[in-house]
């Protein structure tokens, strides 16, 4: 019976990739001082069906499934066209840095030749400074040196480096020390209610401390309230992503940043942040 569903599924996931039947959202991540919109998290998700009641369930089969190097370059190459395709004319925009998710044992593949990113970028017209990698933290790293070397040599071509999930558990510490990435991004388990949580603040306080030391920047994720937004703002992590500043959208939509009242209880919002 787990051999007909795994088959299924397998066919089913050619078929998404054969059809571009995948849904491709943009997330704003916002500057928090400022508000000022500096990149976008592309999110790609597949159509619900009885194989595939929901996005983690299908995610986790990709993970599971012998396709996971076709479907990480697939989801590469729609991510960013249809960010080019989606764009308005903004010029500022055209220079947004996009975070593409992707399966570090991905750039540890042989097949896997950043040359095809490359020459992607440049029939599209986006610097490799543009892209940043975002590497989940959930799938473990276990050769930290040929990992480091392998990011060293995207590095050179002006790639950039997030870390995901930071703070969710897992090897949080000893990726962060080995890979040295440009971006932290902060797990939204450690924001949910922090400005209520004695344990989480600590933990934050901890990371962003390293940052400073490392010259990492921080982005916060899974910020829904203004409480959390505030508290964040307060302790200096720069830039942030969630709910509260803007939703993930088809087309390439800029977030809003909420002003506060005096006694930050109260929020003012200027426009829509969904």
């Amino acid at each position: 019976m787990k051999e007909v569903l795994y088959y299924k599924r397998l066919k089913e996931l050619q078929k998404i990739m054969k059809n571009n039947t995948l849904d491709t959202f943009f997330q704003p991540i916002l500057k928090l001082q400022s508000g000022e919109t500096i990149g976008y998290e592309a999110l790609n998700r597949p159509p619900v069906t009885n194989l595939f009641p929901n996005t983690d369930t299908f995610y986790e089969f990709v993970g599971q499934s012998n396709q996971v190097f076709l479907f990480e370059c697939f989801c590469r190459n729609i991510s960013l066209k249809r960010f080019i395709n989606r764009l308005k004319g903004s010029v500022r925009q055209r220079t947004s840095l996009l975070f593409i998710n992707i399966h570090p044992h991905v750039l540890l593949d042989s097949n896997y030749h950043s040359g095809e990113t490359l020459q992607l970028l440049t029939e599209l017209g986006i610097e490799p400074n543009q892209v940043v990698f975002e590497l989940t933290e959930r799938s473990a790293v276990t050769d930290f040196e040929l990992f480091e070397k392998v990011l060293s040599n995207y590095r050179s071509q002006g790639y950039r480096i997030a870390i995901d999930d930071v703070g969710s558990g897992y090897n949080s510490l000893k990726t962060l020390i080995y890979l040295k990435p440009e971006f932290i991004k902060l797990d939204r388990s450690l924001i949910q209610n922090i400005d209520q949580n004695i344990e989480q603040q600590q933990l934050v306080k901890l990371i962003i401390e390293y940052a400073k030391q490392s010259s990492t920047e921080i982005i916060a994720e899974g910020i829904e309230r203004t409480e959390e937004l505030h508290f964040i703002r307060e302790q200096g992590v720069h830039y942030g992503q969630g709910y509260a500043l803007g939703k993930p959208h088809q087309e390439v939509k800029p977030g809003i940043l909420p002003k506060y009242s005096v006694n930050h209880q109260k929020t003012i919002v200027e426009g829509e942040a969904s």
